[in-house]
This record gives structure tokens, sequence and C-alpha cells, in this order.
């Protein structure tokens, strides 16, 4: 991961820190639950951001990377398939944050099956 990323990262896991912090003085009789609820809300986002960038930067991404130079091999017929561009899928992550994965599409010209990396 390039260490911009990282270091956005880091900067956020702080943000979060100062929040529940501050939420904690504000709310001094809260149970356990409410305090799970409370962090957990804003730790989804750092969560969020981590994954979308981590998912992002993985060879399954492109689906001629995962397979080499050359792209991707038809899992129906067993001939090359072609790069198509990019397309965005939508996600929802266990703590309802919504996040776009870019993947690079494929098709077979043999016998028309479609690739699209998986999230």
């Amino acid at each position: 991961m390039p260490e911009e990323k990282l270091a956005g990262w880091r900067q956020k896991a702080e943000e979060v820190i100062k929040e529940v912090d501050e939420w904690r003085d504000q709310h001094p009789k809260a149970t356990f639950a409410q305090i799970e609820k409370a962090l957990d809300e804003r730790l989804a986002k750092l969560r969020a951001e981590m994954l979308q960038d981590t998912a992002q930067a993985s060879a399954a991404a492109d689906a001629g990377k995962a397979a080499g130079e050359d792209g991707p091999v038809c899992p129906e017929c067993g001939r090359p398939m072609e790069r198509r561009g990019q397309e965005t899928r939508r996600v929802v992550t266990n703590h309802d944050q919504e996040l776009s994965l870019k993947r690079t599409y494929a098709l077979c010209p043999s016998c028309g099956r479609g690739l699209f990396p998986p999230r």
C-alpha cells in the first residue's frame, strides 16, 4: 500500500479516537451497548475506506493482472479473453457503508462469456 494511503488511514484513525473520546465525555453514563454502537459507527467509515483502498490495490481488480500479461483465459472454453475496459461495482459492507470497486471486465470473443472479477 502506498505510504500516502497509510498516512491517510493513520490520520483518520486518530480522528476516530478523538471523536470517541469526545463522545464518551458527553455520555458518561452510556451503557456498554451504547459505547459499542458509537464506536462501530465511527470505525465503520474508516473500515470501509481501508477495505476499498486495499481491494483496489489487489491484482484481482484487473482481469488481466491476475492471469498474467496475456490476460485471462475463459473458464468456459479455455481461450484467451479480451479486456473490455473498467466497470464499477457498488457494494455495501457489513456495517452498511457503501463503496465502489473498479474492476476490469473481460469478454471471450469465442463463446461470449464475460468475466468481472469478484468483489
